[in-house]
């Protein structure tokens, strides 16, 4: 594979124009990017950031920032019942903010892109299900799905929407406000408001219910894993959408694509941990930027 070109970035001032930075000056940065995507064999590896103008906030990009409390670990879930009250108190209510996020002009423009045959395989930490709400396929979910809850007993998998309706009946007329929405889908509650909050368990073994994603502390799958380095190991192309990287998770494979001289386009407001491996940097609001980038792009 040839190497990846000079390196270039793409300032805040004007984030879809002329620009100039640290690494060099780039008379047309979304061209640039747009010339790479074109050529089709694009691998998308999305983050938070991706979803935050669907009003789901990320972990620490500018909507970040304001969270005050820790996400929770898969320690501290399995650690005791008490814990894993707490978490479906806060999940339940925050349920119904995940449950009601829309897709944004971004997720539209990375399903449009894909339809279009220049995106072989999308990879997204994001645990939302905006992706495939906007009609995008062959796609990893990295770190699961909200929209999925695991028996941590017997394995089974069920909807969390048919969870949501037994918490309802379990805990009618239980009422907690929630002051904030966190990026994980839970709302954050005190432990009085949660004490009174009853769960349910699995209803074929009685074991404990989990949501069906990777916690702070939990590995994700070795398969899941595999597959990702595969599917970056084919690309063409890595363009990361929204992700600030800092998490070893998803970085592994801007890693990876580097070494084998993929070029790497990021797209972030704000600097990630993976752009001195990118080929060119963009910092720009994610809807605009990519509704431009899929305008720009003739396969």
């Amino acid at each position: 594979m040839t190497q990846a070109p000079d390196r270039a970035r793409g300032g805040l001032a004007d984030p879809l124009g002329a620009a100039a930075g640290p690494l060099g000056a780039l008379a047309d940065p979304l061209g640039a990017a747009a010339d790479i995507v074109a050529g089709g064999g694009v691998v998308i590896l999305s983050g938070a950031g991706l979803s935050t103008e669907s009003g789901i906030p990320d972990y620490r990009g500018p909507s970040g920032l304001a969270r005050r409390a820790e996400p929770m670990t898969y320690q501290t879930f399995t650690g005791g019942a008490a814990a894993r009250r707490r978490y479906w108190a806060r999940s339940y209510q925050g349920w119904r903010h995940i449950a009601g996020a829309v897709p944004n002009a971004g997720h539209r423009a990375v399903a449009e892109l894909q339809r279009r045959g220049l995106v072989a395989g999308i990879i997204t930490q994001n645990v939302d299900g905006l992706h495939q709400a906007a009609g995008a396929q062959r796609l990893i979910e990295l770190h699961g799905s909200l929209h999925r809850v695991v028996c941590l007993g017997c394995g089974q998998r069920t909807s969390r929407a048919a969870l949501d309706q037994r918490l309802r009946a379990a805990n009618h007329g239980w009422a907690a406000p929630a002051a904030q929405i966190s990026p994980d889908g839970d709302a954050v509650l005190t432990d009085e408001q949660a004490a009174s909050f009853r769960m349910v368990d699995c209803q074929d073994c009685g074991g404990a219910l989990k949501p069906d994603v990777v916690f702070f502390g939990e590995n994700v799958p070795r398969s899941r894993v595999d597959e990702c380095y595969a599917l970056t190991g084919r690309a063409r192309a890595l363009l990361v959408l929204g992700s600030s990287l800092t998490v070893m998770s998803g970085y592994r494979f801007v890693r990876h694509a580097a070494r084998l001289g993929v070029p790497i386009v990021i797209i972030n407001q704000g600097p990630t941990r993976g752009d001195e491996h990118a080929t060119l940097v963009l910092h720009a609001p994610l809807g605009q930027a990519l509704t431009a980038l899929a305008a720009r792009c003739v396969p």
